[in-house]
This record gives structure tokens, C-alpha cells and sequence, in this order.
């Protein structure tokens, strides 16, 4: 399951322009993402699940796992995993009602204390800001991959890197260690996601391959 975080494809609705969202996952998925996770802050939960069935609809097939954001009411409903971050439900009670085999992964910043059961409860963790980046406004300064390398150096859990991403910056990402890297806007924004995704996916594969 290790290969699910090479590529991580974060959603964002204010980024993709008019281009239906579904286009855009259809295009990332065809160029290497590995992992889709969809992040509406201001959705209601109705409209969050429409969207996650829709999207489940798309992945259908291609091995590609869906998770949403926060929504736990809708991961349950669906049978899908959930990301969460420091304010939102629990990892532990996440666990108890979605059950032993769906992702569950939360924020940690440059890592957070949490309680053990909250670790145990977790499939990946994802640390960041590694890298400054305005998609996100609230999530604090940088912590460089000095935070990826103590992470993974504590944690007996794969590591996603998120914040800044670009093809170079994953590189060094998992050299650091991380099992791959979590994108918004270098894949939802650019003008071809699937070759953006393509060039992404090409430099996680080389740097794992040269990490051995």
C-alpha cells in the first residue's frame, strides 16, 4: 500500500477555474497520481458526498483510492477514507466507525504531539508546509525537510511531504524520506494536469529508486 502515497492529488475547488473537477482527477489519474483526496473546506456534507460519488464513479477501476477531507459522516456513508487534520474528528474514532482497511491519515505540521491511540489509528501521516506555499493560507511556516527527515525518523508510518511541491522540491522530499508527496495546486491549476502529474510522478519514482 506504501506505492498509494507516491502521488497524492489534494483537491481544491477555487484553483481548477471553469474546468469541472472530475476532469481534472480523470487527467491527474492518467498521468501517475496515485491517491485522491477530496478537500472542499466550504462544501456542505451533502454536496460532499455527491462530489465523492462522482469521483468514485471516475477512479472505478483504476486501483486509485479516494479519501475525503474531515467529513467523517461522508467516509462512512461511502466505505472511503479520511484525512484529518488538528481540529477535526479524531484518528482513533475514525478508525472505530470506518473500520481496519480504509486510509486514515492526518496533518501534522512539523509534528505535533498526539495521544498514542491517535497514532495506532493512522495509515500516514502528512507533514508540512515543507515548503512556503499560498494555497493553503492558515498552515503556518515552512518546516523544511529537516520536519520530513525527524518525522519519518519517529513514525513507523509512511510520511506524505505537502507544501510547495514542484518535480525538483519532491525530489528532495523523499531523499528526506517521505513515501511521496501530497499536491494542490501544481496539478489542479496547471493547464495540463496530466502532464503536470506526469512530471511529478517521474521525479518521486527516480528519487525512490535512488534512495534504494
Amino acid at each position: 500500500m506504501s506505492d498509494a502515497y507516491r502521488l497524492y492529488l489534494v483537491t481544491d475547488p477555487r484553483l481548477g477555474g471553469d474546468r469541472p473537477l472530475e476532469q481534472i482527477v480523470e487527467a491527474a489519474v492518467a498521468g501517475g497520481v496515485t491517491l485522491v483526496q477530496l478537500r472542499d473546506k466550504d462544501a456542505e456534507p451533502a454536496a460532499v458526498e455527491r462530489r465523492a460519488r462522482s469521483l468514485l464513479r471516475l477512479l472505478d477501476g483504476t486501483g486509485v483510492p479516494l479519501l475525503v477531507n474531515d467529513h467523517l459522516s461522508v467516509a462512512q456513508t461511502l466505505g472511503i477514507g479520511l484525512h484529518v487534520g488538528s481540529s477535526d474528528s479524531p484518528p482513533d474514532l475514525a478508525r472505530t466507525l470506518l473500520g481496519p482497511d480504509v486510509l486514515i491519515g492526518a496533518s501534522l505540521g512539523g509534528g505535533r504531539a498526539m495521544p498514542e491511540a491517535h497514532w495506532e489509528a493512522l495509515s500516514y501521516a502528512a507533514v508540512g508546509p515543507v515548503w512556503a506555499t499560498q494555497t493553503k493560507r492558515d498552515t503556518g511556516p515552512a518546516v523544511g525537510t529537516e520536519a520530513v527527515e525527524r518525522v519519518t525518523g519517529s513514525l513507523a508510518l509512511p510520511v506524505v511531504a505537502i507544501g510547495g511541491i514542484t518535480p525538483a522540491r519532491a525530489r528532495s522530499a523523499v531523499l528526506a524520506g517521505a513515501a511521496g508527496v501530497a499536491v494542490v495546486s501544481d496539478i489542479v491549476a496547471a493547464a495540463d494536469p496530466a502532464a503536470a502529474a506526469r512530471e511529478l510522478r517521474e521525479a518521486v519514482d527516480a528519487a525512490l529508486a535512488e534512495r534504494g
